[in-house]
């Protein structure tokens, strides 16, 4: 099932808003489109989202295109709209760093009509796109790595860092999809992921139509869980990770890796380059996504709790580097001390 494709100038998303019910794909020939997409999670996970505004900034651009005005206006106007979607969702580093990659490409170059920014910026979204699948892929081999020689694994995941999430075979779950064609694995247990059900509506969705072992959990049975010492590993993915190894990711991320210390359990993430912030050491300094109170408000539209309450609804939270015993990338796993291990990982990524 293809989550995201570029077909005839257009970006074809699966709307993962109604899934497993429905199967159902947006057709955006605007970048506005893409836009209300990656807002409304219609397009979600750090690297899907990323790829997805590669392919909107070629959106944006065909528009500025067709504008009747001279180039300088034209490219104006697309660094308008390009800074516009890079906006939509904060805390994800992928998004911005796709745009900026793309960005960076149209500022640099000599340029002197926008059809020939368009076949540029082309070419890029399609490299991003294809390195991603690359990179999941490269992820699951190096992941699979802390797991030799171990068999009947039970791994707990929160969210969905899936191929619904990426590219290609998704971050943990490409782990996760490598040690079951191994052999190793026994259960994956997928938190419901509260409010939005992500674990529920898309996790099990995917592992279950792969023929992968799955039992779901509320994320308040995650503890229980754990106690009964049903739970070997932990594996999520990633929205943001700065310097000192601090982690961003979906809301209930930080109190799962609380847990697994009390526990003695392993809390690893994984995540590919792009979802690296270089430039933040402290996590506290990641901005936190807010959301609307109708998500804690209701349940799938029907109304939930009284009307009028106050709520609390951040998208993510932060895990401290300390509670999280390794870091799965492309280019190999991060241990601790994080300030070296991903300063090596930047100097690796600027040498290509």
């Amino acid at each position: 099932m293809k989550n995201i494709e570029w077909c005839n100038d257009a970006l074809v998303l699966l709307d993962q808003t109604k899934l497993p019910t429905q199967v159902e794909y947006i057709h955006c020939t605007d970048w506005r489109q893409v836009a209300e997409a990656i807002k409304m999670l219609r397009v979600r996970g750090a690297p899907a989202i990323g790829v997805a505004a590669g392919y909107g900034l070629i959106l944006a651009a065909n528009e500025a295109n067709r504008l009747e005005a001279p180039f300088s206006e034209q490219i104006s106007a697309f660094y308008e709209w390009s800074e516009e979607l890079k906006e939509t969702r904060p805390t994800a580093i992928n998004l911005a760093w796709a745009v900026n990659r793309v960005m960076a490409i149209v500022k640099a170059g000599q340029f002197d009509a926008m059809n020939e920014v368009v076949d540029r910026i082309t070419k890029e979204a399609i490299a991003i796109h294809k390195e991603d699948v690359e990179l999941n892929t490269r992820m699951a081999i190096n992941g699979a790595t802390l797991f030799v020689g171990k068999k009947h694994l039970r791994i707990l995941t929160h969210c969905n860092a899936g191929a619904l999430a990426t590219g290609g075979l998704g971050t943990a779950l490409g782990v996760i999809r490598k040690l079951h064609e191994q052999g190793q694995l026994e259960m994956v247990y997928a938190d419901e992921t509260r409010p939005l059900l992500q674990g529920a509506r898309l996790t099990a969705f995917e592992l279950h139509e792969d023929g992968i072992p799955v039992t779901l959990e509320t994320d308040n049975m995650a503890a229980y869980a754990m106690q009964q010492g049903l739970i070997d590993a932990i594996i999520v993915g990633a929205d943001r990770i700065t310097t000192q190894g601090d982690v961003a990711n979906k809301i209930g991320t930080y109190g799962l890796a609380v847990l697994a210390k009390f526990h003695n359990i392993p809390f690893y993430v994984a995540a590919p380059y792009s979802t690296f912030d270089f430039t933040l050491k402290h996590g506290k300094d990641i901005p936190i996504e807010m959301r609307t109170d109708d998500e804690v408000l209701a349940f799938q539209g029907v109304p939930s709790a009284p009307t009028g309450i106050h709520v609390l609804n951040p998208a993510f939270d932060i895990t401290p580097h300390d509670l999280v015993t390794a870091i799965i990338t492309e280019e190999g796993v991060l241990t601790p001390d994080y300030q070296e291990s991903i300063a090596r990982l930047q100097s690796v990524v600027e040498a290509k």
